[in-house]
């Protein structure tokens, strides 16, 4: 949701500005604008609009800023709707403070009623609005830091700021609590980010602020302090992966670009989890003991998006491997039942980016019931790993398209690992039989590789039903959490309606959909109920239902019910989601790309959803 962008030293702001906020676009937005102090009047001039970026450039063609101080933004609306007036920067009754904000402010219509009664006047509709006059407010005679600090003692909710003002001309300040903001360390420059991605071009050493942190960045210095101005002094992490990896090269799309990535990928978090000789798992974040492990009596997985998936795909694994009884719970709903977990429960988070606003706040609420917290995060140094007492990172560099497609396959390998790890803590199945399901895992990156071979036959299987209107997507077991995560992805990129559903769930209501205008994918590899998964796709048949069946090579039963059928390699059905979650993400990329959808950039979602 949103991005942030900011820079303070040598260079042109501008171009280091909107190059940021082009690499930021994954985030999603619907509006975008730039403020810059000037080199000529030392003050701050603004350019904004609704649109895209490229809308934004076409102004700063016609009126550009010069200026080596500066803030950029793209908006996800959600405090009135996208317009110029409610897209950043926002500024001051003066013209001389302005603001760039991720997050929500709660109590802004409290706070706005008190500013009207004293004199401000309000531009725009949003909540942002208010910081900037609460900021002007108490900017008497103090630092600009000191009145950001003072401000945002009055705020209730979430947010992550970048203020520039005209009489500290050199002088960048931001602050976060809730939202994510990052500060990299330059030559001579410094920036303020909300992803890394935004500065990977300029710098590779970062700071991730903390929860009520505020810094204050010159050209060669940063200052970081908490709300009480006591000075922190923190560590820079270096980033390890490149720029390229955040660039489409020779794709596409970066939804096609990451559905390769996945082989090479799973490839590379194997190696690094699985050591000596293939038979021991290492995590070197996982901070729980072996001993709290072995007193744990339940686990909650707690997600949101494609993210829960991977996490109703982590009970199957759990509970078959480790013999203990697994809840998985939507973020949102987990923090707001009457939970009942103690000491002896293990939460397990699941969230690509580390910053999910709900799951967050589920994570604060076990942890004030005692539970230990188990994250799997792909994003170094997020919050979420921050306030987890183990971690699980899963390696799977920046992930720029919207819809999810290489975090969770990586998320689905944590869970296998994690899993194989606790049962031989606490000895539920065999050390031979362990040895052999990492023999089975190893395997997956290459079966990867040979299933995208085939590329080309899926992407005309799915464009053949492109001009359906609806989907049902069917699965059981273990790959029941597959149906629901290959109805999700056509949804988000294709705009068409999409159910996914237990196939035994189909005679209590699905069924009633089923007709020659919808197609119904069944994913039906070799697995323990296979006969039962047939015995549904027959009844679909007989219902001229379209039948598009993920199945297992050597397969020659699933051809007399459709002749559309996409072959996965042989694999131990307790893998197979690994497999069958290409075909799905490939059939979603080749139905929206024909009907002409924005894959990377699906209407009105965001990457991270950092806010309630």
């Amino acid at each position: 949701m949103c991005g942030i962008i900011g820079y303070v030293g040598e260079r042109q702001a501008q171009p280091i500005l909107i190059n940021g906020l082009k690499r930021l676009e994954y985030r999603g937005y619907d509006s975008s604008g730039i403020a810059l102090i000037l080199d000529t009047k030392k003050t701050p001039s603004i350019r904004k609009s609704p649109g895209k970026i490229k809308v934004l450039e076409r102004l700063l063609i016609e009126k550009p800023l010069s200026g080596r101080v500066g803030i950029a933004h793209t908006r996800w609306a959600t405090h009135g709707g996208p317009t110029q007036a409610n897209a950043h920067p926002h500024t001051d009754c003066t013209g001389e403070i302005v603001i760039v904000h991720n997050g929500i402010i709660e109590n802004y219509e409290a706070l706005k009623h008190q500013l009207i009664k004293e004199g401000h006047k309000f531009r725009s509709q949003t909540d942002t609005e208010v910081i900037v006059h609460l900021v002007e407010k108490f900017y008497k005679n103090i630092p600009l830091e000191e009145a950001v600090r003072k401000a945002l003692k009055f705020l209730v909710g979430s947010f992550a700021i970048g203020v520039i003002a005209k009489k500290e001309p050199d002088k960048l300040v931001g602050a976060r609590l809730g939202s994510p903001l990052i500060v990299g360390l330059g030559k001579n420059e410094n920036f303020l980010a909300s992803d890394v991605p935004a500065i990977l071009d300029s710098t590779k050493e970062v700071i991730f602020l903390g929860e009520g942190e505020i810094a204050v960045l010159r050209k060669n210095s940063v200052e970081i302090t908490d709300l009480s101005g006591a000075k922190l002094h923190k560590k820079s992490s270096h980033i390890t992966w490149d720029i390229t990896q955040a660039q489409k090269n020779t794709y596409k799309h970066f939804m096609l670009k990451e559905i390769n990535e996945q082989p090479g990928i799973i490839e590379n978090l194997l190696n690094l989890r699985i050591k000596k000789g293939g038979s021991e798992i290492v995590f070197e974040e996982q901070r729980i003991s072996a001993e709290k492990l072995r007193r744990i009596s339940k686990i909650f997985v707690v997600a949101c998006g494609t993210a829960y998936h991977a996490g109703v795909a982590g009970k199957y694994i759990l509970e078959s491997l480790c013999r203990v009884p697994v809840a998985v719970d939507v973020s949102s709903e987990f923090r707001y039942r009457d939970l009942m977990i103690n000491s002896d429960t293990l939460v397990i988070a699941v969230s690509q980016s580390g910053e999910t606003a709900d799951t967050l706040a589920g994570v604060r609420e076990a942890k004030k019931r005692g539970a230990p917290v188990l994250s799997i995060c792909n994003v170094l140094g997020s919050t979420l790993t921050r306030e987890s007492d183990g971690i699980i990172y899963t390696h799977a560099g920046p992930e720029i398209g919207v819809a999810s497609t290489k975090a969770y396959t990586a998320q689905l390998v944590a869970f296998y690992l994690f899993a194989l790890y606790l049962a031989n803590i606490r000895k539920t199945i065999s050390a031979e039989k362990i040895n052999k399901f990492l023999v089975d895992l190893k395997k997956v990156p290459r079966l990867m590789a040979a299933l995208l071979k085939k590329q080309k036959e899926i992407g005309k299987l799915a464009r053949r039903h492109s001009h359906l209107g609806s989907f049902l997507y069917l699965g059981r077991n273990v790959n029941y959490p597959s149906a629901l995560e290959g109805a999700l992805k056509l949804k988000e990129v294709s705009y068409i309606p999409a159910e996914g559903y237990a196939a035994g769930e189909m005679k209590h209501g699905p069924i009633a959909l089923i007709d020659e205008y919808r197609a119904v994918v069944c994913v039906a590899p070799s697995s323990k109920i296979y006969d039962k998964m047939i015995s549904n796709i027959q009844e679909i048949k007989s219902r001229k239902g379209r039948i598009i069946a993920i199945a297992t090579d050597g397969d020659s039963n699933i051809k007399e019910l459709t002749r559309e059928v996409i072959y996965i390699p042989k694999i131990d059905e307790l893998f197979s989601p690994l497999l069958v979650a290409l075909p799905l993400q490939l059939i979603a990329y080749h139905i929206a790309v024909k009907r002409g959808c924005d894959v990377d950039q699906p209407r009105n979602l965001a990457k991270s959803v950092t806010v309630e």
